[in-house]
């Protein structure tokens, strides 16, 4: 299943959980240089298998493999950013201390701060402690984190939730700015509105795998007017 373009290769993935599959038999190719979108309600398994992919979840089946190593091998330390859905800084320190922090352990170029302090749209907070920042500005000096070092794949575990319209198209902005210069960007959410900026779609329910296309691919198969109602139709069982 695994191709030269596929950033990520999911094949036959198991995951259980208090003796019940979370994820029973999933398979997947993810393919580089591209904003794949995860979407699904919640509970349907995609912080899960976002967790596989970062290597950070105990699997009972299957294999994950992230641009050629298994998952969470220590030589993708470097290659993969991952942000979760819990601010994964230090709120006692100011956001460019986090950023000079984990730059220093990653070892990143001079002048990476500035760069993704820029990207992320919180220059003008540099100086401020986290635990002095809205939900949304802390979320981006996770983002912002994560950018550190330029990493060949990006995971993001709902990047956008709690953040106001405006800033919500202007990250999308970013991760498709990220995107053409080769970056591959995996983001989970369940707003189903975002659907139309991913260049394909995961759409996930129960752990599994409903359909993975662009979006105008999901649309003509489902014959639905909306990703929302494309999704309701593969759950019910009524694709055109």
């Amino acid at each position: 299943m695994a191709t030269q373009t596929a950033a990520v290769t999911v094949e036959n993935l198991r995951v259980v959980r208090g003796g019940q599959p979370v994820i029973p038999d999933l398979s997947v190719d993810v393919p580089r240089g591209q904003v794949v979108g995860l979407l699904g309600p919640s509970g349907s398994g995609k912080s899960t298998l976002i967790r596989a992919i970062v290597g950070v979840q105990i699997v009972a089946g299957g294999t994950v493999t992230v641009l050629g190593e298994s998952a969470g091998a220590p030589s993708l330390r470097d290659c993969v950013g991952y942000v979760t859905q819990s601010p994964s800084v230090y709120s006692d320190l100011s956001v460019v201390a986090n950023l000079r922090y984990f730059a220093k352990i990653l070892g990143a170029p001079p002048g990476d701060v500035e760069r993704v302090l820029y990207e992320v749209d919180l220059t003008e907070f540099a100086d401020r402690r986290v635990m002095r920042l809205s939900g949304g500005q802390t979320s981006r000096v996770s983002l912002a984190v994560a950018l550190l070092g330029k990493p060949e794949l990006l995971v993001l575990d709902e990047p956008t939730v709690g953040l106001d319209p405006l800033l919500r198209r202007d990250l999308w902005v970013l991760f498709h700015r990220l995107a053409e210069q080769g970056i591959t960007l995996l983001v989970s959410s369940h707003v189903m509105d975002e659907a139309s900026r991913c260049d394909r779609l995961m759409l996930l329910r129960s752990g599994e795998l409903l359909a993975f296309g662009t979006f105008e691919e999901l649309l003509q198969q489902t014959g639905a007017p909306d990703i929302e109602h494309a999704f309701l139709r593969l759950v019910e069982g009524d694709a055109a």
